[in-house]
């Protein structure tokens, strides 16, 4: 794989490009589902192939093949080329790269059980066992698991001398489920909601998440939605638990300080972004608010030790007690606020350009404890498990909804509500953060289905978040 990452260089080079570079891309994936006892699907799949990017006459040019023969890669090294050129005929400013030094580098995601090793039947067999556990509960008419295994091994070479071997191992499930009764259809999920919860590691993640106890507890749960009053609208002080933390992040902050979408070279589907160069040192949020881009953090689905650039991983501050400072950024955008890549290219597989992506964008704990939070909260809510969203395309103004929520009244927890909604401005929302939990309460939460790009990449990014209170918030939906 490394020589065919090489030939594909030394073939642009031969070709007339300036700078080239190649990732050999090998992904396997399995995912196992059941439904209300029986076997809903077993997939497994394999891809590998060769993308080629290059610079000619001052313009990108990518093309790739799953034709890894001598042949199949020169042509699209050659193919690359003539697309950089018919590029630059457009005309615009060349492309200018920040420097990144030549690396040879071996790397693997750590992994104590290899989960495509694990047996099919016993992945089934658990899967089954929680399904009975959810549905124990007599309202629950539909109860579904997810068991997922990634892993990706890429191949790296440019013309500047690198050469990068890389392997990630992700692993982690998803368990729903759904309620009927009075006109009403409620579900709870867990960990947590949309893909579930994943992490960049092997079985062991599937071991740490005590599925037993979580199959139950949803069962339950999603039952006695079914009777809980709605959500009241107004103003109320808002807790957001971990895995809707992780998504706020996520939207309001981690998509906008893309710094390609900030420039405007990369609007398709999520649009641009109220971040522009001129809001650096905005105040963004309150002095609580402390937010990193972190490739270094282990078991994180945005971990690596170099991105699709060559650049090595980093820690980067976003928000500074609550101060916008940083960008993600790449090689071409980097330069044109006078710095250096911090290393956020990244390719969903072999056919596809990198994007700059978020890596694991993470916001810092804080000292308090969810008790001590809810004991100090006069009249609020406590958010939990993401049911929908919507936010504008320059992530300004937002609205989320949940799976439940819990009134809080006099420092202490009364009651479930159902159908709990929550709206902002993004600037707004962040400078009314009070308090974050500590560090004992923080985790890493994935997210499997980041869209950008057109032909649309989807990628794994991170999140790390404990709980945070947010003051007079609109809640609800009048």
């Amino acid at each position: 794989m490394r020589e065919i990452a090489r030939a594909a260089v030394e073939a642009a080079l031969n070709a007339g490009a300036s700078y080239a570079d190649a990732r050999v891309v090998r992904r396997d994936h399995e995912a196992v589902q059941v439904k209300n006892g029986g076997v809903e699907g077993v997939t497994r799949g394999d891809e590998l192939g060769i993308g080629v990017r290059v610079i000619a006459d001052g313009a990108w040019g990518f093309a790739a093949t799953a034709d890894l023969g001598a042949g199949g890669v020169a042509e699209a090294a050659r193919e690359a080329v003539r697309i950089a050129r018919a590029s630059a005929r457009a005309g615009g400013e060349p492309i200018t790269l920040s420097d990144a030094p030549p690396v040879a580098a071996e790397w693997s995601s750590t992994c104590k059980r290899d989960p495509f090793a694990v047996p099919l039947e016993d992945k089934i067999s658990l899967l089954m066992e929680l399904d009975g556990l959810m549905r124990a509960t007599k309202a629950v008419r539909v109860a579904e698991g997810q068991l997922n295994s990634f892993r990706t091994e890429k191949f790296f070479a440019s013309s500047e001398g690198s050469d990068i071997h890389q392997t990630t191992t992700e692993c982690g499930g998803l368990l729903q489920a759904t309620a009927v009764g009075g006109g009403e259809v409620q579900t709870r999920s867990y960990p947590s909601a949309l893909e579930g919860y994943h992490g960049q590691a092997g079985w062991e993640v599937v071991e740490y998440l005590d599925l037993d106890a979580g199959a139950r507890r949803i069962g339950r749960e999603a039952a006695e939605l079914l009777d809980a009053p709605e959500c009241p609208s107004g103003e109320l002080d808002v807790i957001l638990d971990g895995s809707q933390l992780a998504l706020q992040v996520h939207e309001s902050c981690g998509h906008p300080i893309e710094l390609d979408r900030v420039f405007g070279t990369e609007l398709s589907l999520a649009g641009g972004s109220f971040l522009q160069p001129d809001t650096l040192g905005f105040q963004y949020g309150s002095a609580h608010v402390n937010i990193v881009a972190d490739a270094t953090v282990p078991g994180g689905l945005g971990t690596f030790l170099y991105d699709d650039e060559g650049v090595h991983a980093q820690r980067t501050p976003i928000v500074q007690e609550g101060v916008f400072i940083g960008y993600l950024t790449s090689r071409e955008t980097a330069p044109k606020l006078g710095g250096h890549s911090q290393g956020a290219m990244r390719a969903d597989g072999w056919a596809r350009p990198p994007l700059i992506r978020m890596t694991n964008i993470n916001l810092e704990p804080g000292d308090w404890t969810l008790d001590e939070l809810i004991a100090d909260t006069r009249r609020g809510i406590l958010l939990d498990n993401t049911k929908s969203w919507s936010i504008d395309d320059l992530r300004l103004n937002f609205q989320f909804s949940t799976e439940v929520g819990w009134l809080i009244e006099d420092g202490a927890l009364t009651r479930m509500v159902r159908n709990p909604s929550y709206q902002g401005i993004t600037p707004h929302f962040w400078n009314g953060c009070d308090a974050v939990t500590n560090r004992k309460e923080w985790r890493m939460w994935g997210v499997l289905n980041c869209g950008k790009g057109d032909p649309m990449q989807v990628m794994h990014v991170g999140h790390g978040a404990s709980r945070a209170r947010f003051r007079a918030v609109k809640v609800g939906i009048k």
